[in-house]
């Protein structure tokens, strides 16, 4: 299982970095613009956290409680999420701030997965997860230390992510970004979990045909 785990978080690397241009703004209201929000930190002002809380309080927590199931382990990772943007930004200026936001709720849901998870057998949600992502193992091989690869790697990503029908897009993100059940994902779309799993093993099937040329 720890090996499983090893390999899925390598992958979600990679996906992570494609999905970012994907992502959907699920936030509801109106709400300050991004551009506004940032221009606030960049001057800061302690408004900035206000107003990401405002905007996106409940993204953020939805990202980290379909990780971690526990409503006080996901309320700690939103509350780091605002205070490593808060010392990130500036220097650094965002091109799309929900997934930037998104991803630091993720990987510190993540960290926080593996701390309490040492030791012990994973739950099925994750382990579910990690296990479809280790059937790429066998044929997606790399070096994380070559950097050219990496980069034609994200690229060949985004176009396959581009390139799927926007049910098996969202199907696909919903999955292997917000970690969302398969019974979860079938009731958004109002089909069944079979239809579910069918989209994804597709899903899976069609990154590996554009992978593989860079692996034989």
């Amino acid at each position: 299982m720890q090996k499983m785990q090893r390999n899925a978080e390598i992958y979600v690397i990679y996906y992570i970095q494609a999905l970012q241009r994907t992502l959907p703004e699920e936030v509801e209201g109106k709400n300050m613009e991004d551009a506004a929000i940032i221009r606030l930190y960049q001057a800061r002002s302690e408004e900035a956290i206000r107003e990401t809380e405002l905007k996106y309080e409940k993204f953020c927590f939805g990202i980290a409680w379909n990780i971690l199931y526990n409503k006080e382990d996901s309320e700690e990772c939103v509350n780091d999420t605002w205070l490593i943007t808060w010392n990130e930004i500036p220097p650094k200026v965002p091109a799309i701030f929900s997934a930037f936001l998104g991803k630091i709720t993720r990987n510190r849901a993540i960290d926080c997965f593996r701390r309490k998870s040492a030791g012990k057998r994973a739950d099925r949600h994750m382990a579910d997860i990690c296990g479809e992502l280790e059937q790429l193992e066998d044929n997606l091989k790399y070096s994380l230390e070559d950097e050219m690869k990496r980069k034609e790697i994200l690229c060949v990503l985004d176009a396959f992510l581009q390139r799927l029908k926007a049910g098996d897009r969202d199907i696909f993100v919903r999955r292997y970004w917000y970690m969302d059940s398969i019974k979860r994902i079938a009731e958004r779309h109002g089909i069944s979990e079979s239809r579910v799993k069918s989209s994804l093993f597709r899903s899976r099937k069609k990154l590996w045909e554009r992978m593989r040329k860079y692996y034989e």
